[in-house]
């Protein structure tokens, strides 16, 4: 994946091929994530887009086609028992059983999500398919019907997956991530459980393996988060501190 405007050369491409013997298939060659020297940092995931952002006119051109190729039997989403943010109040009685059943669930949902980077992490070894010199955004029908793609038609299975699973519409989004160290960008699927702190779903594990939170994958930096029919900047902030860097 590369960003607007430019094309993948044909040496990145079979290095990204040769590196999946190792470590699995990815848009990026790269070795295992997490190595890097890079502070885990904060950011403002929903930040409003600049006028000029060279990445709009390619997320709305594949947000068309998305809504334009959804197929007409798809079914509605499943409904998943614990869904959504699960808080305690401090003012009711049995404060000890709520914070069991929040605890519950809560590890329910993130089980579900470490299944699905597992499961698709072992398929994209399978069905990764380079896009060749023109990067191009498959939607996920386009993705079904070529029995593959490359790491940005990938990761709409999770996307999609875990929104038919239950995951709410404002809590799973698209990212696209970049490594500043050699400028290589990269499709992940964010679950913010944690606005400030999203779990990262890595389609082909060139990122990241299982499931991590953003701030334990040092070396990446998320650039976009975008969904449908919403857009956003993801924009840096201080160096982390507290909870978050204790991660």
């Amino acid at each position: 994946m590369q960003p607007p405007g430019k094309t993948r050369p044909g040496a990145t491409r079979l290095a990204c091929l040769l590196l999946g013997v190792g470590v699995g298939l990815g848009c990026t060659a790269l070795p295992i994530a997490g190595l890097g020297g890079f502070p885990p940092r904060a950011y403002d995931y929903f930040a409003r887009p600049a006028p000029d952002d060279p990445w709009s006119p390619k997320i709305a051109g594949w947000q068309r086609r998305e809504a334009a190729d959804a197929p007409t039997d798809a079914t509605a989403p499943a409904s998943v028992a614990g869904a959504g943010r699960a808080s305690v109040d401090e003012r009711a009685d049995g404060l000890e059983l709520r914070s069991k059943y929040a605890s519950f669930r809560a590890e329910r949902r993130r089980e579900v999500a470490r299944e699905f980077a597992v499961w698709i992490q072992s398929e994209a070894q399978k069905h990764y398919i380079p896009d060749g010199p023109v990067d191009h955004w498959a939607t996920l029908e386009e993705t079904l019907r070529h029995d593959g793609d490359d790491c940005d038609g990938l990761e709409l299975l999770v996307y999609h997956g875990l929104r038919d699973l239950g995951f709410a519409a404002d809590e799973v989004y698209r990212a696209i991530v970049v490594r500043p160290s050699d400028g290589q960008h990269h499709m992940v699927t964010l679950w913010f459980e944690d606005r400030d702190d999203p779990w990262v779903v890595d389609p082909t594990g060139a990122m990241s393996s299982g499931l991590r939170r953003m701030s334990q994958i040092p070396g990446w930096r998320p650039l976009k988060v975008f969904s449908e029919d919403e857009e956003f900047s993801a924009l840096p902030g201080l160096p982390a501190h507290g909870a978050l860097a204790a991660r």
